[in-house]
């Protein structure tokens, strides 16, 4: 069997809107509000349509579990800690990051636009899948948007074998004059651990530089991987940023850092504790939007016209494939792994939720 032919058998193609009902008619039949359940669904589907699997629908039976343990609540609106104006301090209450998310940035885009910069910080926290969704929702309001949070520690420090710090996500994005068109989203490790979880689930191996075994070897299983640590984007410097990312969330609000985040496929029960960081920058009052959509779009365009390597058909600015892969598979179907798709699937009949019909298009 060839490597395409094989692709092909794994992956199937399917249809967006219905693997957003299939996915809100899980949380639905799970206790969410119907209006909440959309939420969680088009936050995760979009990020199957970005090409970022890894914090798609994969993570469902995760969720799903957490909720039946206890380790995840139901609750969705945040509350204030603290207000200082331009900056808050608010607790999700242990709620599903795709609902405490977008409310905390929606304030710091608020703040924003009455100070020049919003800043929220978020404690007792879960979750909250790809950080561009956060960051983006400050860029499609005008703001420069910044969202990052911490995780359950997955890194060794340099020449350490002992797990840290986690891969810490960082997500910004940048308005244009032609909309949202810089968009960097990044884990602080090689790769994010849902790609070494989708490699094991799909038996294939990973290149031995994304992670080690439970010793610290360089290793090419994902099994052993997920048993093991990740390794630093970058090295050393992928490993400190890693560690400010833990000092601006889980720290700075007052909430979990380091092994204080639990982990999330492990115990169900427990919170998961993490701690998020959303922050919005208003162009307008540091010198005017216009102005600064003008000059983003120069730089935009700069880094288009550069020159190529030999090879080199086509340059690409930070999130440039993804919205392209995003806006493609609208139009045509979005392919997720076939083992992705038998894990919703089950969860859903699992839950007892009713499964739309006609969503399989291959």
């Amino acid at each position: 069997m060839t490597t395409q032919a094989s692709d092909a058998d794994r992956r199937v193609l399917v249809r967006p809107s219905w693997l957003e009902a299939t996915v809100s008619a899980v949380f639905s039949a799970v206790g969410f509000e119907p209006d909440d359940a959309v939420s969680i669904a088009i936050a995760l589907v979009e990020a199957d349509l970005r090409g970022v699997s890894s914090h798609g629908i994969m993570l469902v039976p995760m969720y799903v579990d957490r909720l039946n343990a206890g380790g995840v609540t139901r609750e969705r609106e945040l509350d204030i800690v603290s207000d200082a104006g331009a900056a808050l301090v608010a607790d999700a209450r242990g709620g599903m990051g795709q609902l405490s998310s977008p409310q905390a940035m929606g304030q710091a885009i608020e703040r924003a636009g009455r100070y020049g910069i919003g800043l929220v910080s978020v404690r007792n926290a879960h979750h909250f899948g790809a950080a561009s969704r956060w960051a983006m929702q400050a860029a499609q309001a005008g703001c420069i948007g910044i969202a990052m949070s911490n995780t359950t520690p997955l890194m060794p420090a340099p020449g350490g074998a002992e797990r840290l710090v986690g891969n810490n996500p960082l997500a910004i994005a940048v308005p244009t004059a032609s909309g949202v068109e810089i968009v960097l989203d990044m884990a602080l490790s090689a790769v994010a651990l849902g790609k070494i979880r989708l490699a094991a689930s799909a038996g294939q191996p990973i290149p031995d530089t994304w992670a080690t075994d439970p010793s610290g070897i360089p290793t090419t299983d994902p099994e052993e991987a997920v048993l093991g640590m990740l390794l630093p984007a970058a090295g050393h410097k992928g490993f400190g940023l890693a560690l400010m990312i833990d000092v601006l969330t889980g720290v700075l609000s007052g909430g979990g850092w380091g092994d204080q985040v639990r982990p999330l496929y492990r115990e169900p029960g427990r919170p998961n504790d993490c701690a998020h960081l959303f922050l919005a920058i208003d162009p307008e009052l540091l010198g005017g939007a216009d102005s600064f959509r003008r000059r983003s779009s120069g730089l935009a365009d700069r880094v288009r016209g550069s020159a190529t390597a030999p090879g080199v058909d086509r340059l690409y600015l930070p999130g440039e494939i993804e919205a392209e892969r995003a806006a493609h598979q609208r139009r045509h179907g979005v392919l997720i792994e076939r083992s992705g798709l038998d894990g919703l699937l089950a969860t859903a009949r699992a839950v007892g939720a009713v499964i739309p019909a006609g969503g399989v298009l291959n």
